[in-house]
């Protein structure tokens, strides 16, 4: 690390002492950027790295909620609006316990990258709640939606701030704050993503994520030469991601066998069952204890009995992995059994869900290693283009938004690429990926003045 990176690190981990996983993130990526800074002195002329790593504006707020037996809950908001230079601020609401504002920071920090990669104009911002949703009623989410959008919609807009789903938000919950900021706004405009197609929204939103996983991970194995037909493939997570992942990986010929929740893992050998997955998921939002009830060909094995807290997904045979779960689930011992049991394939569905020592495993024994920010784009991706289908007042087929995102997944591999090559670090796509949406950006920041 320069002089001038880790003066910029060290200043950002007194000010963030207790910010782990944003700190995590802000490491890997200025580590990556050395070479850049070499060949271009005026980033670090112009202070580009620190105004890059401190938000343009950090909000929190209060949630106050009524459950159903009239009980006052009260829970903590989050918008991170991290950086504007190359279009309005685009990222995800977060429902879950897990939430504080390091989670929010990493996570609207990764955003900017991930924006930027699509070539689309989309700045980069997080935000969130301590709320879970499970186990409540409609009515309670419908209840805690109104409050928090209550607080939210005084900063968002089409052209200002634009969120869309993420852990916890789904179909449901942006219908209920979209409903909410209608109401307060009189305006039906585009100011979130993920709506319904029937008011809004655009065809393969639910998709978009696991699809762009599956076409990032096709691209990398193309370049060896390699492809994921008849391959076993480990998947992690049961959400949206983790279903659509299972579901592409099915049509191109691969054969998903893992799935995973917040009370255990499935293997199946002979391949996940996707309509029963959806169903328990999507429909009756219980837990994979109930996927045995349908399929007791199926090992199950609940996260008390996991060994050394170690998901056993990662100990099956595979050729391709991808956690789809959420950050750091994958340590560097998953990472060495992967290897160990014959992976050639990482394509990250979650954000950071590979520890640094996981990662390091991975590029040491040459594998195709497609980072979360890179390789799970395609949700963000689809957003941008339902918000230009929002100012054209149009909706686009299905054929043409998939033909959209696939072009768009393999223009961020082949950028990403490229940066890698240019920059000293062939096949790294971590490198790649930080230093060409690093690169945009900061030359964005730069035409338009010190502001």
């Amino acid at each position: 690390m320069s002089k001038y990176i880790n003066k910029v690190f060290t200043g950002l981990a007194e000010r963030n002492q207790e910010q782990f996983e944003f700190l995590q993130a802000t490491k890997e990526v200025l580590e990556s950027l050395e070479p850049v800074l070499e060949q271009n002195p005026e980033y670090e002329k112009a202070s580009i790295l620190e105004r890059l790593v401190e938000p343009e504006r950090q909000i929190m707020f209060r949630v106050l909620w009524e459950d159903d037996n009239k009980n006052i809950k009260v829970n903590r908001g989050f918008r991170v609006q991290f950086n504007s230079a190359i279009g309005p601020y685009k990222g995800g609401l977060r429902f879950h316990p897990s939430v504080n504002l390091s989670i929010i920071k990493f996570l609207g920090f990764e955003q900017i990258f991930k924006n930027a990669l699509t070539g689309l104009q989309m700045g980069g911002a997080k935000g969130g709640s301590d709320f879970n949703p499970k186990r409540k009623t409609d009515e309670e989410v419908e209840r805690f939606c109104q409050s928090f959008m209550t607080e939210l919609q005084r900063h968002i807009g089409d052209c200002t701030d634009i969120p869309a789903g993420d852990m916890g938000v789904g179909a449901r919950e942006i219908g209920y704050l979209f409903g909410q900021y209608r109401k307060l706004t009189n305006r039906f405009d585009g100011a979130l993503t993920g709506k319904s197609p029937g008011w809004g929204g655009s065809l393969l939103r639910p998709e978009a994520t696991g699809y762009g996983v599956v076409y990032f991970a096709q691209k990398m194995l193309e370049s060896k030469e390699r492809d994921l037909q008849n391959k076993v493939c480990t998947v992690s997570g049961s959400g949206n991601v983790a279903i659509y992942t299972i579901k592409k990986l099915e049509e191109i010929g691969a054969i998903p066998v893992t799935i995973s929740d917040t009370k255990g893992a499935i293997y199946q050998k002979t391949g996940i069952n996707l309509q029963t997955l959806k169903r328990i998921k999507e429909v009756e939002r219980g837990s994979l204890e109930d996927y045995m009830r349908a399929h007791p060909d199926a090992i199950y094995t609940p996260i008390e009995k996991y060994v050394d807290h170690r998901n056993p997904i990662w100990s099956v045979p595979c050729y391709a992995a991808f956690p789809s779960a959420t950050e750091n689930e994958l340590t560097k011992e998953d990472a060495q059994e992967l290897i160990k049991n014959g992976c050639v394939c990482v394509s990250e569905g979650a954000n950071m869900p590979s520890t640094p020592g996981a990662v390091d495993v991975f590029l040491r024994n040459n594998i195709s290693y497609g980072p979360s920010k890179a390789a799970n784009a395609g949700g963000v991706a689809v957003s941008g283009l339902e918000m230009a289908q929002n100012s054209q007042r149009q909706k686009w087929d299905i054929g043409r938004v998939d033909e959209e995102l696939k072009q768009i997944m393999h223009t961020i591999y082949h950028n990403a690429n490229k940066a890698a090559e240019a920059y000293g670090h062939p096949g790294n796509l971590i490198f790649g990926a930080n230093i060409a949406g690093f690169i945009r950006v900061a030359d964005a920041m730069l035409a338009q003045g010190r502001i």
